[in-house]
């Protein structure tokens, strides 16, 4: 029988560091430190720290170490110790298992007859050799693969046979017990054998419970322990003299160990593996522990000359075995290149030295010359440190695509501060959480809008524009040189879990980006780079510092887009490249316009069709390169991308991301975290320098998001599916959760629905993305179970309120319940759909479904270009019918008066009808802007 000994186990406080690969510090060979204790808690300081739980074999087994060790763990998290409540060894647990007796133990097992696959050792070795090594992804049949891999690189003939422990635990899954309750089985196998037979050999001999058979004699344990160090000294010298040894290996698969079981405040657990042992005669141990998303491989064995480095060689077998270098390896992740040493504001203060008169900016405030910029960015850098901003802190800039604008961000990034952009068309209450959530002191602010409700006590207002007016004999200021780890923006997107979250991105990642974004979209002196979206949004920072850096020209285009500002960008501003989204360049090929002088398109944000890509090649001309970028805000901008090409393209529905930029790395793994095979769809988890250093004051969304590969290489986990081509580029496939991209910006909807719960009518929400019919882009329709009567009208207007306008759902659908799939998530399909041409839906769809007849003629051709932009009958418009509750969003609605103003409207009348913009947006119903059309001069 087990008992208690009553005496605690030691802990030893070491004094340097654990080498996990190596594992030949002294400590981990020596006896335990207090006689009679059987278990020994070593702590090795370092970053990361090193817990190493040991136990004698004699009394426990790798199992029951682990059990003890997740109590321990248990007990420092402040919880109770579950303990270990059975006191049997293995002879009594067996004796119990089989009470009409235990099968025969099958005579010449264990003869010495195998090699060693990593060769002879002196028989007076004593001393244990481990190496570890840690291998992408948790691997079904590992135990088998091991082993056809191990006999066809060392076995006889390809021929081996295997000790494979079983926890016999598994014969009483309620027993807890620490004591050595592990037997093993032999597997044999023979040469041409693949892993799934062996799988198959394997399964049937757990079946038939074969490991009870090859167990320890109970006779044995009476003979002194005298005679069995002689008799186990002299086993080990013929197995030494002879190099032959009871089997090929000892191969061990432990299961699946949940880290979090091993941590508690101060010690996250990332990694988790066992040192085994040795016995005499007995083969190397190659034992398996999947921990985390990883499966953790440590080979044991007696050391001497060569053996170490034999063991590399042997994990090197096992590590192909379950994870083969054609998967893991991709040559579009060579990708590494020497970046100049310049600081982002020496590269733009070598233009303003070269060329101080050259255009640096362009637009309807006019041309500002590359001194002129530079002044202003002075005058604001010279403010901030007066103020004392600089290293380390975050400003704010509410502002729009001005000349000021960008002062403001260059004056941020010369007093050695980082910048955090704010749309202004977002809500008062969205942009005081982010200011909050930021710690923002300061905020550059542009004129109309300091008076708005979004600055706390502790966040100061500052005029940006009178800030950014150069100041008479002023100097240049010094500029803080940053390091590369230095903040350079905080960009904040949509979270899940209802609040939106501020991604960290470092001077070196953004240089990194800019360098290669230079080369590859051919960035230089004379290219003027429009600047059209949102400062908020990280595809802005091309054109914000691109152009700067060569001497270009960036071509500010303010307020909303619509098709005339497109117009007038595409004919009249001289710009000669474009930075915009696939909705965008939707929007522009609908315009009928032939634009000449553009020598490039980039293109990022959401999938790009192919289909538009076509459009605009034929609209821009075949000098004008198309160019796909890829890449969430968490990599800084952009790291992939791919020049259009329809003759090679042209077949497929998308235009491939191409090929990581420099320095940059894209991984694809399966569910299991495995490396996929070319051509398989698998997550992008991306690599490189520009990974940006994480969420500000999210460590769980760290560790959530930003993972490690085996080797430690740190990765952002995006969520994102795709798949290498055969021409090797990576094509975007789609997502593996619920995020959505609306215009080019991520949208999580579970943060619009945790804002629609904020309603006191509303009990639950659910938002689900549609595809209008007819419609590529998505569409957020928002599901509500309401507890008192509510109106779309409202619910648009609270959650305007809360999110910025891309968020705001096109459609509000009232339920009585929600139906949920077997795995308990709401079943997006059993929701009604309130796009859908019938009426069948005892559901309260908030839209407008009433056939007009006796409308007038505006009307009648309003609702023509209505229905070519919704696909919905026109005779289903009724003149009071809304374009949001039909699904229409806001690039929709500027294709809907693109239409209108293109069908009904002559040149004036079409600047005339667009002025009402902000009218329309606030009610784009049908008879709304029929009147105003006809105001405009349209007779129908």
């Amino acid at each position: 029988m087990w008992v208690d000994s009553g005496v605690s186990p030691a802990v030893r406080v070491m004094d340097r560091p654990l080498d996990r690969r190596r594992l030949d510090c002294q400590a981990l060979h020596a006896r335990g430190s207090r006689p009679g204790t059987p278990l020994e808690v070593l702590l090795y300081p370092g970053d990361p720290a090193s817990v190493v739980l040991r136990g004698r074999h004699e009394v426990t087994d790798a199992r029951g170490l682990a059990l003890w060790a997740a109590d321990v763990f248990r007990v420092l998290r402040g919880q109770e110790p579950v303990g270990a409540s059975s006191a049997l060894n293995s002879t009594e647990f067996l004796e119990a298992l089989y009470p009409q007796g235990l099968p025969p133990i099958p005579r010449g097992a264990g003869a010495l007859k195998w090699p060693s696959p990593l060769g002879r050792v002196p028989g007076s070795s004593r001393k244990v050799m481990w190496r570890n090594r840690t291998v992408n992804g948790t691997h079904p049949a590992a135990t088998a693969k091991v082993a056809a891999a191990l006999a066809a690189a060392y076995g006889p003939g390809g021929r081996g046979s295997f000790f494979v422990p079983v926890d016999l635990r598994r014969h009483d899954p309620d027993i807890r017990s620490t004591a050595w309750l592990s037997q093993a089985l032999v597997l044999d196998v023979e040469g041409g054998e693949d892993w799934e037979q062996i799988h198959r050999k394997l399964l049937a001999a757990l079946a038939e419970g074969e490991e009870v058979a090859l167990r320890t004699e109970p006779d044995m344990m009476r003979v002194p322990r005298t005679a069995i160090r002689l008799l186990s000294k002299a086993v080990a010298r013929a197995a030494a003299r002879s190099d032959r040894y009871s089997g090929l290996a000892f191969v061990t698969h432990l299961g699946t160990f949940d880290l979090a079981d091993f941590s508690a405040d101060g010690f996250r657990a990332t990694a988790m593996y066992t040192l085994g042992g040795t016995g005499p005669g007995a083969p190397p141990a190659v034992d398996l522990m999947d921990s985390g998303d990883h499966t953790e491989v440590t080979v044991s064995w007696l050391d001497g000359p060569g053996v170490a480095q034999r063991a590399e060689d042997l994990l090197d077998t096992v590590e192909e075995a379950l994870s083969p270098s054609r998967n893991r390896r991709w040559d579009g992740n060579l990708t590494e290149r020497a970046v100049r040493g310049e600081s982002l504001m020496e590269l733009i203060r070598a233009q303003v030295r070269r060329a101080p008169d050259q255009v640096a900016l362009t637009g309807p405030e006019g041309d500002v010359t590359y001194r002129e910029i530079s002044d202003r960015a002075d005058a604001v850098a010279h403010e901030l440190h007066r103020l004392g901003v600089g290293r380390g802190c975050v400003v704010g800039l509410l502002a729009d695509r001005t000349v000021a604008a960008i002062a403001g961000i260059w004056g941020v990034v010369r007093a050695g501060a980082a910048f955090l952009p704010l749309d202004p068309l977002h809500p008062d209450h969205r942009l005081a959480d982010v200011l909050a959530d930021a710690g923002v002191r300061h905020c550059l602010v542009q004129q109309g809008h300091e008076g708005r409700d979004l600055f706390s006590s502790g966040c100061v207002p500052l005029p940006l524009d009178d800030l950014s007016r150069a100041k008479p004999g002023q100097a240049e200021f010094p500029d803080v040189r940053p390091r590369s780890d230095d903040l350079a923006y905080v960009i904040y997107t949509s979270g899940s879990t209802g609040r939106p979250k501020g991604v960290l991105i470092e001077h070196g990642n953004l240089l990194n980006y800019l360098h290669w974004a230079l080369d590859m979209f051919r960035i230089g002196t004379e290219t003027r780079l429009s600047l059209m979206t949102s400062l908020s949004f990280d595809v802005s920072m091309t054109s914000v510092f691109g152009p700067g850096m060569v001497g270009g020209a960036i071509v500010l285009v303010p307020g909303r887009i619509n098709h005339l500002t497109l117009r007038g960008l595409l004919e009249r501003s001289g710009a000669t490249m474009l930075n915009l989204t696939p909705s965008h360049l939707d929007l522009i090929g609908q315009l009928d316009l032939r634009p000449t002088g553009y020598t490039g398109v980039i293109i990022t944000g959401e999938q790009l069709r192919v289909e538009v890509a076509a459009r605009a090649q034929r609209m821009f001309g075949e000098k004008c390169r198309i160019v796909n970028q890829y890449g969430p805000t968490e990599v800084t901008v952009g790291c992939t991308a791919h020049v259009f090409d329809e003759a090679s393209d042209g077949g497929a529905h998308a235009v491939p991301i191409g090929l990581p930029g420099y320095n940059s790395a894209v991984y694809l793994l399966d569910e299991r975290h495995r490396f996929v095979a070319p051509g398989e769809t698998g997550e992008m988890y991306l690599g490189g320098v520009q990974l940006a250093r994480g969420y500000l004051g999210r460590p769980d969304l760290d560790a959530e998001r930003f993972v490690r590969l085996a080797d430690g290489t740190r990765v952002y986990r995006t969520g994102d599916l795709a798949t290498v081509l055969p021409s090797g580029h990576l094509a975007y496939v789609g997502r593996n959760d619920d995020q959505v991209k609306v215009r080019g910006n991520r949208v999580e909807p579970a943060e619009v629905a945790r804002a629609l719960e904020r309603h006191p009518s509303v009990e639950r929400a659910v938002v689900v993305a549609r595809t209008r019919p007819g419609g590529t882009g998505k569409t957020l329709c928002a599901y509500v179970i309401p507890t008192a009567e509510v109106t779309p009208k409202e619910l648009e207007e609270h959650t305007a309120a809360l999110l910025p306008p891309y968020m705001v759902p096109a459609a509000f659908v009232t339920v009585s319940e929600l139906a949920y799939t077997v795995s308990g998530k709401v079943d997006a399909r059993a929701l009604p759909d309130p796009f859908a041409a019938d009426d069948s839906s005892t559901a309260s769809a908030m839209v407008a479904r009433t056939a007009s007849a006796t409308a007038d003629p505006v009307t009648r051709a309003v609702a023509e270009v209505w229905s070519r932009v919704l696909a919905i009958p026109p005779e289903r418009l009724d003149e009071e019918a809304d374009f949001h509750r039909l699904g229409g969003d806001s690039l929709a609605l500027l294709s809907m008066l693109a239409g209108v103003s293109h069908d009904l409207l002559a040149r004036g009348g079409e600047e005339e009808f667009m002025a009402n913009l902000l009218t329309i947006i606030d009610k784009p119903t049908l008879s709304r802007v029929a009147q105003l059309a006809r105001t405009a001069g349209a007779v129908g």
